[in-house]
């Protein structure tokens, strides 16, 4: 779907060294040699406990739509070397043009809660392909799990209010803006305004005037009047171009204007000034002429910090209007997900397990072909264990903790648990049916249920176990000493 925003391959979106890359396999032989790679990232965004995964439907569309046009392959021709030479040989472009994509693809689902190095998808397939991934997939997984975070945690602020994202005119362009509003409404948002997010992704849309209306009229009372004549079942109206204490009372006199008229006062919306002593103001006054039911709408740079301090002031607000720190993620602009090589099969047909090191223990990558185990009670989810699906798994399992190995946890078949990561490709061929994005948004909401509320909190939020099971762990221990010179 996303394609059809600009009508054109996306198939070349990605680094040049993602191409340089996929021709130096192709020139030594080894484009065809099976990989396993693992898309994660290493720290929650905004300082928090949790992360929402987000991306994946968007994904699944890049995939299956991938594929090198006429136009692609004719512009790498163009690209040259620091000679002056093609970069590419004209036998790795036809390679190229008619690549056809056929990994498999393991992923977890939209709406999953998630935490730092467990993988959100698994790429296993020829290494040339999974390289061209890269990328593409860290685009498009990366900014919405960020955005459903965002919206997530504003979610958890105003459990019961409407949550309304105003963000397109701020947002990162049309891609940006089109992501977010997708994003939002997954991570708990109720409506955009974005029309073409209403028509693409069946969003519900909301919106009403701007202060231009109010100004384009002799008094701000005309306006009201004006706009509720043409416009009787969506009245919401914006108070503070002028007086904000006055642009209630002028709406309470055109909210008894539709009464008359069959119609309702729906809201009036504070877009500046001290929102929590207005917004409370408000609602006396709105409650004094017999308007009980008509909302109190904020917006005015909000976000999660700002509404929470809202709520503790007393504010009578009923529908947050949210905009640039939503979409743009304000206070924290990128994910920082990561894409690492995590086995790969030698001529024997042998998977070998492959790490990166670093002197930063947290970009030390974790290797094998991994599946996250996520365990629970009947109180709700407790642990998640990440371990190799070629492994054997004992009745005993020993979880570790690998930045702290002192910390480990034991599970038995009494546990229940789920594995989070599902077939999504195999071959290239989809297998997975994409939910309904109203499915996808209640997923976030019982999985977040299904969390203590320490892991939620975002002043040090409670850190939420996540280990390697025994087997992984020494095998990761292992690989870094021998990589490192020393002794097995």
């Amino acid at each position: 779907m996303i394609n059809r925003l600009y009508d054109t391959s996306l198939s070349l979106l990605t680094d040049l060294y993602q191409l340089t890359m996929a021709y130096g396999y192709w020139k030594s032989g080894k484009a065809e040699q099976e990989a396993v790679f693992n898309l994660y990232f290493r720290k929650h965004p905004f300082g928090g406990g949790f992360t929402v995964a987000c991306g994946l439907s968007s994904a699944i569309s890049y995939l299956n739509e991938y594929g090198l046009s006429k136009k692609d392959i004719a512009y790498l021709r163009t690209l040259t070397g620091s000679d002056g030479q093609p970069l590419f040989e004209e036998e790795f472009l036809e390679y190229l043009k008619n690549l056809e994509f056929k990994c498999d693809v393991a992923a977890v689902p939209e709406g999953t809660v998630v935490f730092p190095n467990e993988p959100l998808l698994r790429i296993t397939g020829p290494i040339l392909q999974c390289q061209l991934l890269e990328t593409p997939l860290l685009n498009l997984i990366n900014f919405q799990t960020l955005i459903a975070t965002k919206a997530a945690r504003m979610r958890l602020v105003a459990p019961d209010d409407a949550l309304l994202e105003f963000g397109l005119r701020r947002a990162q362009g049309p891609d940006g803006g089109m992501t977010a509003s997708r994003a939002a409404y997954i991570g708990g948002f109720d409506a955009t305004s974005n029309v073409l997010a209403g028509k693409l992704y069946g969003i519900p849309i909301k919106g009403t005037h701007a202060h231009s209306w109010v100004m384009s009229f002799d008094s701000e009372l005309e306006s009201f009047e004006t706009y509720a004549r043409f416009l009787p079942n969506n009245v919401t109206l914006l108070v503070d171009t002028y007086d904000t204490i006055q642009g209630v009372k002028n709406a309470i006199i055109v909210g008894k204007q539709l009464r008359q008229r069959g119609h309702d006062l729906g809201g009036i919306r504070l877009d500046s000034g001290d929102l929590a002593y207005l917004s409370i103001e408000a609602r006396k006054l709105l409650d004094a002429a017999g308007f009980e039911k008509t909302s109190i709408v904020a917006s005015n740079d909000l976000d999660e910090h700002i509404m929470a301090s809202l709520k503790q002031q007393g504010a009578k607000i009923d529908v947050w209007g949210v905009g640039t720190k939503l979409v743009t993620a304000y206070d924290q602009p990128a994910l920082g997900g990561v894409y690492k090589l995590a086995a790969l099969k030698n001529e024997n047909g042998e998977w070998e397990n492959k790490v990166k090191l670093s002197e930063q223990t947290i970009k030390t990558s974790t290797p094998g072909i991994q599946q996250v185990r996520r365990y629970k009670n009947e109180r709700g989810f407790i642990a998640d264990m990440i371990f190799d699906v070629r492994d054997n798994l004992s009745e005993k399992i020993k979880m570790i903790d690998p930045y702290d190995f002192t910390r480990q946890r034991t599970f038995d078949k009494k546990h229940q648990y789920e594995d989070l990561l599902q077939t999504i490709f195999q071959a290239g061929k989809q297998n997975y049916e994409i939910p309904p994005i109203e499915e996808t948004k209640l997923r976030v909401q019982q999985q977040l249920a299904q969390f203590h509320e320490g892991t939620k909190r975002f002043v040090n939020p409670h850190t939420y176990p996540v280990g390697l099971e025994k087997k992984l762990f020494d095998e990761k221990t292992a690989l870094i000493v021998k990589l490192r010179g020393g002794k097995e």
